[in-house]
C-alpha cells in the first residue's frame, strides 16, 4: 500500500495497514532544526547543514533520508513566502545560529543583533525596516515584536487588520501549479498551507511581514477585542473569508487532487486547563466564517480541512464538527479533560485526530526511552482502531530533546506497525 492509499483509507476512518506518519508536512508538526542535526548524526547519516523550512520556529527539513527512516507518509506544499514574508526556496545561504549550529536558510533571511545579543529579523528581509522577530540569545526561535500603534478607538479600521490578506497573483497560481505536482510525485499524502484562512491566529496578529502593521497588532489588545470589539472582529472575518473563498477556487483550478489537506487555522482556543472562551462566543464568532470556508472546500474539492487548536478543547470538539473540520490538531492529552479513550470513543467517527502520539512537554523530552515507547503504544492502540488517526506529535519536537527518546519514539511505531 502506497503512502497515498494508506491516507486516503485512514481519512475515511477506514483500517489501513499501517499507521499513517507525519513529521514536517505542517507548521505544527515539524522538528526544530538542531533536533534534525542530531537524528541526522545518531543514523550516521552525511552532515550537511540542515535547510530551516520555518525561521520563525526554527524547524527543520525532514529529508528524504529521514522520511524513510521515520516511516513518513506526508508531504508538505508550502508557500512561496515564510511569515516574516520573503522567499523561502532556494537559493540559500548558510548561516551560523547562536547554538553553533551552520543551517542554511533563504537568501534574505538578514539579521542583526542588539545590545543584549539577541538576534533580530525583519519583515520581508529588508533590515532598514524595524524588526519584527527576535530571538533571545539564549533561545532556539523567534517571538514577533509587537508593534502596535497607539489606537484610537474612533478611527479603527477592520481594512487594517487585512492588509496581509489580498488576491493571490498569477506568479502565485503559477507556483502552486508547480510545487502541488512535484509534492504529488512524491507519492506520499501532500499537505498544502495555501495561507489567508487563519481567523486570528496569535502567530499573525502582529504582522511580522508587515514592515508597518496598522490595526490591531498587539496580542493583549487583540484577545480584549474580542470581548469589547466583536464587530470590528466580525467585520475583518467576514472580508477574509470572502478573499479565501476567491483564492481557494483559483487556487483549487491550478492544484485539483494534487492536494490532499489544507492547512485551514492555527487559532488557539486552548490553555493547559480550559478555554479561552466560551462555546457559545466560538458559534457567534467564528463558526460562521469557519462553516464558509469548510463548506466551500468540501462541495467543491476533495481536501481535508486541517484545524490546529493546542490546550484544553474537548469542549469545544461538537462546535469544530459543526464548523466542517475534518482534521484536530495536535490532540494535546496531557491537557484538561483531553482523555485519548474519550476522545477517540465519542469523536472518533467525526473527526480525525493528527497528532497526540506522544505527550511533548514532559514524557518525550525528560522520560526514559522505556516510558517514551510504552506511551506511544499505548496511545497509537487508542487511537489508530478504526482509521481516523495521524501519527504525529503533540505539537513540534524541540530542541533538546534526547536524541534517543525520539529514535524509541520511531521505533515503537514500527514495533506498533509489526517491524519488530
Amino acid at each position: 500500500m502506497t503512502s497515498k492509499e494508506r491516507f486516503d483509507l485512514t481519512v475515511s476512518h477506514k483500517q489501513s495497514d499501517r499507521l499513517v506518519v507525519d513529521f514536517g508536512s505542517t507548521s505544527v508538526t515539524g522538528i526544530h532544526v538542531s533536533t534534525i542535526d542530531n537524528l541526522r548524526r545518531f543514523y550516521g547519516l552525511e552532515q550537511k547543514p540542515v535547510r530551516v523550512t520555518d525561521p520563525y520556529q526554527m524547524l527543520g527539513e525532514v529529508d528524504d533520508e529521514l522520511i524513510t527512516i521515520m516511516g513518513v507518509d506526508t508531504v508538505a506544499a508550502r508557500g512561496r513566502k515564510n511569515g516574516f514574508g520573503f522567499y523561502n526556496h532556494e537559493p540559500f545561504k548558510e548561516y551560523l545560529t547562536p547554538w553553533g549550529q551552520t543551517v542554511l536558510v533563504p537568501e534574505e533571511f538578514n539579521t542583526t543583533n542588539d545590545v543584549n545579543g539577541d538576534v533580530l529579523l525583519y519583515p520581508g528581509g529588508d533590515t532598514t525596516a524595524s524588526p519584527s522577530g527576535r530571538m533571545p540569545v539564549s533561545g532556539y526561535f523567534f517571538d514577533a515584536i509587537i508593534r502596535q500603534k497607539p489606537i484610537v478607538e474612533e478611527e479603527l479600521d477592520p481594512n487594517d487588520n487585512l492588509e496581509e490578506f489580498g488576491l493571490v497573483t498569477e506568479g502565485d497560481l503559477e507556483y502552486w501549479a508547480t510545487t502541488s505536482q512535484k509534492a504529488r510525485a512524491t507519492g506520499r499524502a501532500v499537505v498544502a498551507g495555501f495561507g489567508g484562512t487563519a481567523l486570528g491566529d496569535i502567530a499573525h496578529i502582529p504582522g511580522i511581514k508587515l514592515k508597518e502593521p496598522k490595526g490591531i497588532r498587539d496580542i493583549a489588545e487583540w484577545y480584549m477585542s474580542i470581548l469589547i470589539r466583536p464587530d470590528y472582529i466580525k467585520a475583518i472575518f467576514d472580508r477574509q473569508s470572502e478573499i479565501a473563498l476567491e483564492n481557494l477556487s483559483r487556487l483549487h483550478k491550478v492544484t485539483g487532487d494534487n492536494v490532499d489537506a489544507v492547512y485551514i487555522c492555527g487559532t488557539d482556543f486552548g490553555t493547559q486547563n480550559s478555554t479561552f472562551c466560551a462555546p457559545e462566543q466560538f458559534d457567534d464568532l467564528w463558526l460562521p466564517y469557519y462553516q464558509r470556508i469548510n463548506n466551500w472546500i468540501h462541495a467543491n474539492t476533495r481536501w481535508k480541512t486541517f484545524k490546529h487548536s493546542c490546550g484544553a478543547v474537548e469542549s469545544f470538539m461538537p462546535h469544530f464538527i459543526k464548523a466542517g473540520f475534518d482534521i484536530i490538531n495536535p490532540v494535546q492529552i496531557n491537557a484538561a479533560g483531553m482523555d485519548p479513550v474519550h476522545l477517540k470513543k465519542t469523536y472518533g467517527k467525526d473527526l480525525i485526530f493528527w497528532g497526540g502520539g506522544i505527550d511533548t512537554q514532559k514524557t518525550l523530552p525528560y522520560a526514559s526511552p522505556q516510558k517514551v515507547r510504552e506511551e506511544v503504544l499505548r496511545l497509537c492502540d487508542i487511537f489508530a482502531k478504526d482509521g481516523g488517526f495521524v501519527f504525529s506529535t503533540v505539537h513540534n519536537i524541540q530542541a533538546g530533546v534526547p536524541v534517543e527518546n525520539i529514535v524509541a519514539m520511531i521505533n515503537a511505531i514500527g514495533e506498533f506497525n509489526g517491524n519488530s
